[in-house]
């Protein structure tokens, strides 16, 4: 027995040997020692960062290298086995390219395009009806997004903080369904879209009209089970103090409800409404903020914690009224537009959820005249043409099928003049192709910047299969587009109307 152990425990080791060190020469591309600053380089190139808290260890071993040495930090394979043993895993995950979206700097690259086109926008007003919102610089624009294996990314002023506002809504509401429940929450609050301003003076037959509106948002507020709320910061405590001084349509929606008998039993109104004031008051980063959005999109798990934070079925709730009801009076042309889960706040804040891949926050505070972020809206709004050239170069059907099924326009163009179908024929996604062409009948025929059809990228790239089925698909693209012209242009001679 003893000797059984000993056997496959050293095993063991040298599989693990074996696997340390083969990531080892991956990460250092052969050579037999690096500087530190390559390998945080290369790591930040996976979308890990490095305070990301699975690395602490890792990344206090390797200060605590820098301290004890006098010059440059060389990085050996003993060194890397000290340092990234309790990692091993997560960085094979990284650099084999397992991740969510495995060419990371790629994509980063992309964000930081879209970043710096949308910041000439100039547009919009920043908020003043709070005197803490009007303080802040109408040229402040950041966006952070983490995906849901803990790949980040941020550009611009992303540290800068800033209060939630309406942003909380989403967050508040996805609590109360993880402590109490569905049925018990929705006794209280509706789910429909209400149709009127965030802030109206409005209610249906049972109630407020849903979670994201302010009178929705303050019923939720009586629900969350607090024993003590205490503004500590002194920012916060500013923020709240603003809120509640200039919340008079906030305490009419709360009398109202009171007369109505809105709250739950046993519910203070008062106590609800300061509870909702300082939710709003709450300050967050871009960078904060996206690890929220992120636990949304990962089912309730902080992506760089793990821990288990909201239910599944408060996240899948929530996230149907974000789609539904989250962008104040644009909500119908975002569900339209963008077709992705959304909350903005007069802050300037607008936190997006990608399902299953990442969340978002982006901030900028000039606002256009329903209460949303000018820039962030922009930024979404390109954000869906990213979204549909990535789910088409990593050959995801089903991303490809809720894009369609939200009435996305499927031969949206990149910057390039590239569409999915592009894409899709230079990567060798048969499937995707096949999708494209079958379900969603793009056109064959669009030119990309340098003058390529999708068929050019096929044949440039030898994927030889895809190629005969654009030819073929090109021909019957082009048959009915004749009968289309000729049904428009012929005479109807066999009717009256014709005959008119």
């Amino acid at each position: 027995l003893f000797c059984f152990h000993f056997i496959r425990n050293a095993y063991s080791v040298s599989a693990s040997s074996g696997v340390e060190e083969m990531l080892f020469y991956t990460i250092t591309e052969g050579k037999e020692q690096v500087p530190i600053s390559y390998f945080t380089s290369a790591l930040k190139r996976t979308g890990l960062h490095p305070l990301d808290p699975r690395l602490k260890d890792c990344m206090e071993k390797l200060r605590q290298a820098v301290k004890e040495s006098a010059g440059e930090v060389m990085m050996d394979k003993d060194l890397f086995h000290r340092c990234v043993g309790g990692n091993i895993v997560l960085l094979i995950q990284a650099f084999r390219k397992k991740f969510i979206i495995p060419e990371f700097d790629v994509f980063a690259q992309k964000i930081n395009e879209i970043y710096n086109t949308v910041q000439h926008q100039t547009d919009g007003k920043v908020a003043d009806y709070i005197p803490q919102l009007a303080k802040f610089s109408p040229e402040l624009w950041g966006v952070s997004l983490c995906t849901v294996d803990g790949q980040r990314h941020s550009v611009g002023d992303t540290k800068q903080p800033f209060c939630l506002q309406s942003c909380v809504k989403p967050l508040q509401y996805a609590i109360a369904v993880h402590e109490a429940g569905t049925e018990k929450v929705h006794r209280y609050v509706g789910m429909e879209p209400s149709g009127f301003k965030f802030n109206m003076l409005s209610l249906d037959d049972e109630g407020p009209h849903n979670p994201m509106v302010n009178a929705g948002a303050i019923v939720i507020s009586s629900l969350i089970k607090v024993n003590r709320w205490t503004c500590t910061d002194c920012c916060v405590m500013v923020e709240f103090q603003s809120e509640k001084e200039t919340g008079d349509r906030n305490f009419a929606i709360g009398y109202y409800m009171k007369e109505k008998k809105c709250f739950p039993p046993g519910a203070d109104m008062i106590d609800s409404l300061d509870f909702y004031f300082q939710l709003c008051s709450i300050e967050v980063t871009c960078e904060s903020g996206s690890i929220m959005a992120a636990t949304l999109a990962n089912g309730g798990i902080c992506p760089i914690t793990g821990e288990h934070v909201l239910s599944a079925e408060a996240v899948r709730n929530t996230l149907s009224l974000m789609h539904s009801c989250g962008m104040y009076d644009f909500s119908g042309q975002m569900a339209f537009h963008v077709g992705l889960p959304a909350k903005s706040g007069v802050s300037g804040a607008i936190l997006l959820v990608i399902p299953n891949v990442m969340g978002v926050m982006c901030w900028s505070p000039p606002l256009d005249r329903v209460g949303n972020s000018v820039r962030g809206i922009h930024f979404c709004e390109n954000k869906s043409v990213f979204n549909l050239m990535f789910a088409a170069y990593s050959g995801d059907v089903s991303a490809l099928r809720r894009f369609a099924l939200s009435n996305m326009d499927m031969d949206l163009k990149d910057y390039d003049s590239r569409t999915a179908l592009h894409i899709a024929a230079a990567e060798g996604h048969i499937d995707v192709v096949t999708f494209l062409t079958e379900t969603c009948k793009v056109d064959p025929f669009v030119e990309d910047r340098w003058g390529n059809l999708p068929v050019d990228d096929a044949m440039q790239f030898r994927h030889d299969e895809i190629v005969k089925v654009l030819k073929d698909y090109q021909q019957v693209f082009r048959q009915q587009e004749m009968q289309h012209t000729k049904a428009e242009h012929s005479p109807k001679l066999d009717t009256i109307e014709g005959m008119v």
